[in-house]
């Protein structure tokens, strides 16, 4: 059976990540979600208080507040919450400067690190990150090591720091599984593009396959205005730019993160779609789903019945080319049920 993140962990990455992307509510939902889930008060301190170190003091302190604040409103509800234990006290004469190279000489596979560009820099890691922080045994090295790579993974740009603790979680024990698995809760208790900054991180790491650049920023061609007079026909927010004034109706549709349109059948008119941009899908009835890429073409047959749309981690962009007979319309049915989709992979 494979070894997949427990329960606990689950939530803890949840935890991690809304209070790196400073999201307050969403943190007071997950901090209830992790006590309800029977991890401790002082083991959610403990990843407040840890993440000060990658995602600063005013999150850190912000997220401890929410914490604060949510022991309170459970109390008035007389729901009581378990404390947990304490971190064991430190031997005397413990050396942190010493104990933290270990650890990071470990989180590195075994490579000796030093950042002599900035050698306090380099100090405050091992002493005080790895030798003071990781020293507190309210947590084990593997959740330590998930919980900082959820919260890299909510902040823009710091994708090094992020593939460096993925290689950093292996080491400390966290399953290639479990690592794989971390994209799937991401985007299920999160966001999207949390969970896709994390995927891509994993397949550069193992060297995996992984379509190009799925974020907003891989998209080249215009964007154009809502899509609002499809709107209606259409899952989710979708964007509309005519590419020509007058001959050949194409024009570039953008589609957010999970969004779809309807099926629908094109009447009297094959229709071209050439992608350009992101991650998709396109279905044809009684067919499965194939899964669409920058540089794939698509013609799509008169009356054949389909749909398309973005993955649910990923913008998507196709230029639509519609060659048409006299009479060509579209035919707009039912939509794509979230059940179905979210069966695709």
């Amino acid at each position: 059976m494979a070894n997949l993140l427990s329960e606990q962990q689950k939530m803890m990455i949840a935890v991690a990540a809304f209070e790196a992307k400073g999201d307050l509510v969403g943190l007071k939902t997950a901090i209830n979600e992790a006590l309800d889930g029977e991890i401790t008060i002082n083991e959610v301190k403990e990843i407040l208080s840890q993440l000060y170190a990658y995602t600063g003091f005013p999150r850190s302190l912000n997220g401890l507040s929410v914490l604060q604040m949510v022991l309170e409103k459970r109390r008035t509800k007389n729901i009581k919450d378990k404390e947990g234990k304490e971190a064991s006290h430190l031997k005397s004469g413990y050396d942190a400067l010493m104990k933290g190279t270990r650890v990071q000489t470990k989180l590195l596979g075994g490579k000796p690190f030093s950042y002599s560009f900035a050698p306090e820099i380099d100090y405050y890691l091992k002493a005080h990150l790895f030798g003071d922080i990781f020293a507190r045994d309210i947590l084990t090295y593997a959740d330590r090591e998930i919980i900082t790579l959820s919260a890299l993974a909510s902040i823009e740009g710091t994708e090094p720091q992020l593939k460096a603790h993925i290689t950093g979680a292996k080491n400390m024990g966290v399953s290639d599984e479990e690592l794989h698995e971390i994209p799937t809760i991401l985007a299920a208790k999160v966001g999207k593009m949390e969970a896709y900054r994390t995927k891509k991180a994993i397949a550069e790491v193992y060297g995996e396959k992984f379509c190009e650049d799925k974020s907003v920023e891989s998209i080249i061609f215009p964007i154009g205005k809502p899509n609002t007079a499809y709107a209606k026909y259409f899952i989710g927010k979708s964007y509309l730019a005519p590419l020509l004034k007058e001959g050949l109706p194409m024009s570039n549709v953008t589609f957010e993160p999970s969004c779809r349109n309807n099926w629908h059948i094109h009447h009297k008119s094959i229709q071209i779609l050439i992608c350009v941009g992101g991650e998709g899908w396109y279905q044809e009835w009684g067919k499965p789903a194939q899964k669409l890429c920058a540089g794939n073409v698509v013609s799509i047959p008169v009356e054949v019945k389909h749909w398309h749309g973005a993955t649910s981690d990923s913008w998507f962009q196709h230029i639509a080319i519609a060659v048409s007979d006299e009479g060509a319309s579209n035919e707009w049915l039912e939509p794509v049920t979230d059940e179905k989709y979210n069966k695709l992979k």
